[in-house]
């Protein structure tokens, strides 16, 4: 009873935070779904692809379930899954990611938490693991990475918030002052010398 209380608990919340990535690419140019926002050059739909990667890896080779999704060999990865090529379009990554979330739902579903699985690119003694793990393990890199998003698309727009639906309307003159508020805390606790 606790293992499908607990198996439900982490694909509902793994189920909201791949909305919650994908929101924050509503409305947004192509130049600013993709281009580079920090000095790594992370970008919004860059952290779509590497998520929709990360999962079709865990819920598919983990499991020896091969994701459907052509992938090239982990031992290969050179970083390509974190930016979108001019040639890939955002629907062709965000059907990727869509089409991922079926195969990794069908495997958290078919399979039960104790499930053996095997993450060759982790270090020994931790390569042997189960489902229950993996599940952990995939929701932190999801909430991670909707976390890089939420903090990215604060910078472009303004637009904050996990869902559409709680998203209130930005009130800059209120925001100024919060953030001068902190800024003069900050400031305060640690004088600036001339």
């Amino acid at each position: 009873m606790i293992d499908e209380f607990a198996k439900d608990n982490l694909h509902g919340r793994l189920r909201r935070d791949r909305e919650a990535l994908l929101w924050k690419l509503d409305g947004l140019s192509e130049y600013d779904a993709r281009r580079p926002l920090t000095a790594t050059g992370t970008n919004l739909l860059g952290l779509v692809k590497h998520v929709a990667t990360v999962e079709a890896r865990y819920f598919g080779e983990v499991f020896e379930r091969p994701s459907p999704e052509p992938l090239p060999r982990w031992q290969d990865s050179d970083g390509s899954d974190l930016w979108a090529a001019k040639d890939e379009t955002r629907d062709q990554i965000i059907g990727f990611y869509r089409r991922t979330w079926k195969h990794s739902d069908a495997t958290i579903n078919e399979l039960p938490l104790d499930a053996p699985g095997h993450v060759p690119w982790w270090p020994e003694p931790y390569q042997n693991t189960n489902l229950f793990a993996i599940m952990v393990h995939v929701l932190g890199e999801s909430i991670r990475h909707a976390g890089h998003a939420d903090i990215l698309r604060e910078g472009l727009d303004g637009r904050t918030g996990l869902r559409a639906e709680h998203e209130k309307q930005i009130d800059e003159e209120a925001r100024a002052a919060h953030r001068a508020k902190i800024e003069q805390a900050a400031r305060s606790a640690a004088p600036i010398k001339a």
